[in-house]
């Protein structure tokens, strides 16, 4: 759970419920990005489309490398990043969203995490991160599933113009010249579905609600482990891939 400290001290930027579902999110974000990441060490971590830098204030608290650099949009978004204070963060800036400002292979590990739904060109973006490292996390929100036509109002108030599926990025990922290491399915923790639940959308908390919630995230995880990983891959709410340069540095273009 999100300390009153952690709250507190962005009161001057979202109210205190908006802070800890920003934070509450980026938590599990960061944590799907240090398990796929298990197997390097990266010294230099950029995140591009950091946001207001949540996951890096969790990526800077579990020491995940010893420097994080940010690039976001929104000139309001790099100053709450700076307003953090992290002690890792070297440089936080703004960029036009295609043109990474730095030279080739400059860092590590580039992260891009609920970013790619939002990106008109995202194989010219893609390119960008390949360029300048050797590493790439992606982690996209698992839209497309039965039902979308519903909710396609829900994903477009949010500026997702991209639908994937683990599939539909795997296959974008390599058709871009890139190796996936690793890979994470993961659906939305039962105190985060509480949280939009009884806090973002104030619906009333009742003890067969709030018990509903945890027994359908537990159904689906033991169905998931049972059948299998299409099962998971179905069940899933975010995906997330772990990718380097290929051999092959393939070009399509």
């Amino acid at each position: 759970m999100l300390s009153e400290e952690v709250k507190t001290a962005y009161d001057n930027f979202y109210t205190n419920s908006d802070v800890a579902w920003r934070m509450l999110g980026a938590k599990y974000k960061a944590q799907n990005i240090v398990d796929v990441c298990k197997g390097i060490k990266p010294q230099k971590v950029l995140e591009v489309g950091a946001g207001d830098g949540s996951i890096l204030h969790f990526l800077n608290e579990w020491n995940f490398a010893p420097e994080l650099y940010a690039l976001e949009i929104a000139q309001s978004g790099v100053e709450l990043i700076k307003e953090r204070k992290l002690s890792r963060l070297v440089l936080a800036q703004s960029f036009d969203g295609y043109k990474i400002p730095y030279e080739d292979n400059a860092f590590d590990l580039v992260i891009l995490a609920h970013v790619l739904e939002h990106v008109e060109h995202e194989r010219i973006l893609l390119r960008e991160l390949k360029r300048v490292a050797r590493y790439i996390v992606v982690e996209v929100p698992k839209d497309y599933r039965f039902g979308v036509d519903k909710r396609m109002k829900h994903f477009l108030d949010y500026g997702h113009i991209n639908m994937y599926t683990p599939t539909s990025l795997r296959f974008l990922l390599q058709s871009e010249g890139l190796e996936i290491l690793e890979d994470k399915v993961s659906m939305t923790a039962p105190e985060t579905t509480k949280f939009n639940e009884f806090i973002n959308r104030k619906a009333p908390k009742t003890f067969s609600k709030n018990l509903k919630i945890e027994l359908e995230y537990r159904l689906k995880k033991v169905l998931g482990n049972f059948l299998g990983r299409k099962k998971q891959e179905q069940f899933a709410n975010a995906y997330t891939v772990l990718t380097q340069k290929s051999d092959s540095n393939l070009h399509i273009f």
